[in-house]
């Protein structure tokens, strides 16, 4: 099964919990990602190519992430996250099929899909902090970066292949059917829950003792740099450049007048430059550092902007692949360093916030995107995220160098200012005993 893969993706692979786990994933990542597809192109028929309605769906699909996203942190934490996956797989599944089943109805109108999709975040939003620490749990520490890098790279095989076929299947039977398909996705995933044998080769996965607090978990990020710059990264490039869900289909059908199928390319484009950013993290197996976090935010950022100036349709495919190559390995490498820095005890927590700075800014984000692009047109919101992500990954750096080298000074200056007094203590102490 794994033969010709490097030896990082191999030893990974051997494991038979995490193969069904990251197997029932991709299953329903790719009807998940068919269903945003469809979703996309459903509002802009309803509306008449409204930018501003995508942006408000896709707002109301990730706001739950900012309401609930840390109370999902605090349940992985507290419960076991094998029975939280199953009950919050269990819900995304029944929203789908309810999607479904009103559009192929011809019941379904704008009210009941800004419902629907709030429904679904509300489920994300538990269902993702759960998700992403379970893979700790089911590999050992030293496979944790190729098995987040392997996780990161089914994702973008679903994001090429779910768009795409959305394309083709609304073309064909229209919006419901793909749907209706994404709901029974969800069936691979619930067997890939339910067959694993254990909830964790190192016993976790029992219900936490004691209390769950959030502040422990803020507390380890704001004192550990290698916590608090990623998030802190990635709460801009999550809110301001990774906006692709609405700049893709808005450039497809406002400035290339392309139809699904011409949508569905460009998705696929950037999709594939994604999934060859993750492949290619995955066999590096090394932890990765902050300074390739920078540098392929810097990068990314510009190819983003580069992007908005990209004035044909084959030219604007063709740079979105090495532009969903630097977008992932900015993710993929924000959340490997997030869990290789988190302590065991609160990483739901800590990965719950991850993803609040992640995708809780999208309900900003994406109706800004959609704002600029009604006034100024789609090209617009692509050069501002560009701009602003590389920006914003130069500054922090920076900031972050200035605050550690001041605290390196202090340390220093209250070990010299306290060293004379070092020796004197014991020999007072000494003394007394005699």
């Amino acid at each position: 099964m794994s033969a010709g893969l490097p030896m990082p993706m191999t030893a990974v692979l051997t494991l038979r919990n995490f193969r069904r786990y990251l197997l029932g994933q991709l299953a329903s990542n790719i009807g998940t990602w068919m269903q945003r597809a469809a979703q996309d192109l459903l509002v802009l028929h309803l509306t008449g190519n409204s930018g501003r309605a995508v942006g408000i769906v896709t707002a109301l699909q990730f706001l739950p992430q900012t309401l609930f996203g840390l109370t999902g942190g605090v349940l992985a934490d507290r419960y076991p996250k094998r029975r939280l996956l199953l009950l919050t797989q269990t819900a995304m599944g029944v929203q789908s099929l309810l999607l479904g089943l009103l559009t192929v109805t011809g019941a379904v109108n704008l009210p009941s899909v800004y419902a629907l999709a709030f429904a679904l975040g509300t489920a994300t939003a538990v269902d993702s902090p759960a998700r992403n620490a379970y893979i700790s749990e089911l590999v050992p520490k030293e496979r944790l970066v190729t098995a987040v890098s392997l996780n990161s790279a089914q994702f973008n095989v679903a994001r090429i292949l779910g768009p795409a076929l959305a394309g083709l299947a609304v073309a064909a039977f229209g919006t419901g059917p793909v749907f209706l398909v994404n709901a029974a996705s969800y069936l691979a995933v619930l067997y890939g829950l339910i067959t694993i044998r254990t909830d964790g080769p190192g016993g976790h996965g029992r219900t936490r003792p004691g209390p769950t607090r959030l502040r422990d978990a803020f507390r380890g990020i704001t004192s550990t740099p290698e916590l608090l710059l990623p998030m802190s990264v990635i709460a801009f490039v999550g809110t301001f450049g990774l906006n692709f869900q609405v700049t893709i289909s808005l450039v497809a059908v406002t400035v290339f007048h392309t139809g699904a199928a011409g949508f569905g390319c460009l998705s696929a484009a950037y999709a594939l430059g994604s999934l060859t950013g993750a492949v290619r993290g995955a066999s590096r197996g090394k932890p990765p550092g902050i300074r390739r976090l920078i540098t392929t935010t810097v990068v990314f950022g510009a190819l983003e902007a580069t992007l908005g100036l990209t004035p044909g349709y084959g030219a604007f495919m063709a740079l979105l692949i090495p532009t969903g190559f630097a977008a992932v390995t900015v993710t993929t490498t924000a959340n490997a360093l997030t869990q290789l820095h988190a302590g065991p005890d609160v990483r739901g927590r800590v990965m719950s916030v991850y993803f609040l700075v992640l995708l809780g800014g999208t309900p900003v984000g994406a109706p800004l995107v959609g704002l600029l692009a009604d006034a100024f047109g789609a090209r617009s919101t692509l050069v501002l995220g560009g701009v602003v992500s590389a920006a914003s990954a130069l500054a922090l750096s920076a900031l972050t160098a200035g605050l550690t080298q001041r605290r390196a000074r202090i340390t220093r200056a209250a070990s010299v200012a306290g060293s004379p007094r070092t020796p004197v203590r014991p020999a007072r102490d000494r003394s007394a005993g005699l």
